[in-house]
């Protein structure tokens, strides 16, 4: 298979996904229970005032109609009004998507830059103390739900002790200088749930490429040749070994948007995820759909991205 088309079978694949992705939103969130003319207005008004303002947004017309009218917008780039701020949903979500690309990036980075160190030195004493050490570490951190990770560090770290602020992205009154550092002290305890949660994945999945790497003739073949242990384990292993880890930062990030949700609601971090829990309170639906578009398209276009960078480094996934 040309490189040519494997790419164009990626993205239509990750444009039909996303398709199915607007579709399945927007059924599900018009089966959700009340009255969005609530949101809009108020539970005292009259059934004239309510019937116009769902004629306003078109929640009056049949299920076909308001999905071919929310496709055609969604084509212009346009993804409605919010009924509670009045202002465009856009606007809304790029107001909040700053804080959620802080979290999830340097929560990325951090796991990355400790994941692949911790795999490394599990794999070089595998079957030792420090390798059952980490693997116990990082089955740990995957098996807990990211919210009660983020809860015992707010406590322990947050209410206990008081080293870090319990919510929030910044102080209020602080400028400059001062306030960069008020970002980044109110990011460390969300920063860290993400980091606990999915370390584990990155350690354990660096751990088996590793020693499959450390099997293989070459590596057998350098040894004998009298090449040092460490240098053939960062020279040369694991520049084969580091391909599965490196896929796994795009596979993951599915993991991180819907983990950075979760925390940005323990923590009432001004994030997409935190303006998503207060959407489902208030029937939103505009803000929810675009929210959840924006989240699934993030997605999507990161493991199509994967997938053709790994098919360009690896001629054998074009052939399947």
């Amino acid at each position: 298979m040309s490189l040519t088309l494997f790419v164009l079978k990626r993205v239509g694949r990750g444009l039909l996904t996303i398709w199915f992705a607007v579709t399945v939103t927007f059924l599900l969130l018009r089966l959700l229970p009340g009255d969005p003319a609530l949101a809009i207005a108020s539970t005292n008004m009259t059934p004239e005032l309510r019937a116009n303002l769902l004629a306003q947004y078109g929640l009056d017309q049949s299920l076909p109609v308001q999905y071919v009218k929310y496709l055609g917008q969604l084509l212009q780039g346009n993804l409605g009004i919010s009924f509670t701020q009045g202002s465009s949903v856009v606007d809304v979500l790029m107001q909040r998507l700053p804080w959620t690309l802080l979290l999830a990036v340097s929560s990325l980075l951090v796991t990355v830059v400790l994941g692949i160190p911790l795999g490394v030195l599990a794999a070089a004493r595998a079957g030792g103390l420090w390798d059952r050490t980490v693997q116990v570490v990082a089955v740990t951190g995957q098996s807990l739900f990211v919210p009660s990770m983020g809860i015992l560090l707010l406590y322990v770290f947050g209410l206990r002790f008081g080293w870090f602020p319990i919510g929030g992205a910044f102080t209020d009154g602080t400028y400059g200088g001062e306030w960069y550092v008020s970002v980044l002290h109110h990011l460390v305890l969300p920063c860290l749930s993400l980091v606990f949660a999915q370390l584990g994945s990155y350690v354990l999945t660096m751990r088996s490429t590793l020693i499959d790497s450390l099997n293989e003739d070459y590596v057998v073949l350098a040894r004998a040749n009298g090449l040092p242990f460490r240098r053939v384990l960062w020279k040369h292993a694991l520049r084969n070994a580091l391909l599965p880890t490196t896929t796994l930062v795009g596979l993951q990030l599915g993991f991180v948007v819907g983990g950075a949700v979760l925390i940005e609601t323990v923590y009432a971090y001004p994030g997409i995820g935190r303006g998503v829990y207060e959407a489902v309170t208030q029937l939103d639906f505009p803000v929810l759909q675009g929210a959840f578009i924006l989240l699934a398209a993030t997605v999507v276009v990161a493991n199509m991205v994967t997938d053709i960078v790994y098919g360009v480094l690896d001629p054998r996934v074009k052939a399947s």
